[in-house]
């Protein structure tokens, strides 16, 4: 355990002298980044960068407190339980291993409830324009120009649309959607277009109107566990 010790501070040292006495600190974490970077699968990199725009990624000094608290409350509670330094160092090197992992979950969930916006944002208003256009691909680029979703959304209605125009169909565009974004509403929308679509828009009005209301139902549900 003590040359595990030794190899560490030979690490440091060594990684101090390369950096000319550059903040060591910043040179460990650039390089780990770049690692993960390398490694981590696209969406990840895509949750942190849409976290990044959204102004909630941690600031250097939250990891660096986080890397306190983990540290010091796992390596206390280690060494009064075996009266041992090197074990108590070990167990805060665990707990502080936790920390890239609970920052993913909470990309997750704040990735999530963008989505899930969008989503809400994205359905509403294709039901609104399709009362004015009686056409469902007329009523996704209403939705695509009108500024009103983000990416990767945004992307993807674009997506819908030109599958649409290439194919004549709307059918591969909505399973493409549908696979992308499973919700309940995006299903259930989705097959009440397309079911318009193919049968004709008589008396879709009032279908439309219910299916506005069952996603409003829905979404204030969600907000409304979320904040019990």
């Amino acid at each position: 355990m003590e040359l595990v010790i030794l190899i560490l501070i030979a690490i440091y040292v060594l990684s101090y002298r390369q950096n000319n006495g550059k903040n060591v600190y910043k040179f460990f974490i650039t390089q780990v980044s770049d690692i993960y970077d390398k490694y981590a699968p696209y969406s990840y990199k895509e949750v942190r960068e849409k976290v990044k725009k959204l102004g909630q990624e941690f600031t250097t000094r939250e990891y660096i407190s986080q890397i306190a608290i983990f540290g010091i409350v796992a390596g206390g509670i280690s060494y009064l339980y075996f009266y041992n330094i090197i074990i108590a160092l070990i167990y805060a090197g665990i707990a502080i291993a936790f920390i890239p992992y609970l920052t993913y979950l909470r990309y997750e969930k704040i990735y999530s409830e963008f989505i899930f916006e969008q989503i809400q944002i994205y359905t509403t208003n294709v039901i609104m324009e399709f009362t004015t256009t009686q056409s469902f691909v007329k009523s996704l680029e209403g939705v695509r120009d009108s500024g009103i979703l983000e990416d990767p959304v945004l992307q993807d209605v674009k997506t819908m649309v030109e599958m649409s125009y290439q194919n004549g169909t709307i059918d591969e565009s909505i399973n493409f959607f549908n696979e992308k974004y499973p919700f309940y509403m995006v299903k259930n929308m989705n097959q009440l277009f397309l079911q318009i679509t193919k049968e004709g828009a008589k008396d879709s009005g009032e279908a439309l109107e219910n299916m506005a209301q069952d996603i409003d139902a829905l979404v204030e549900g969600v907000y409304r566990d979320q904040d019990l």
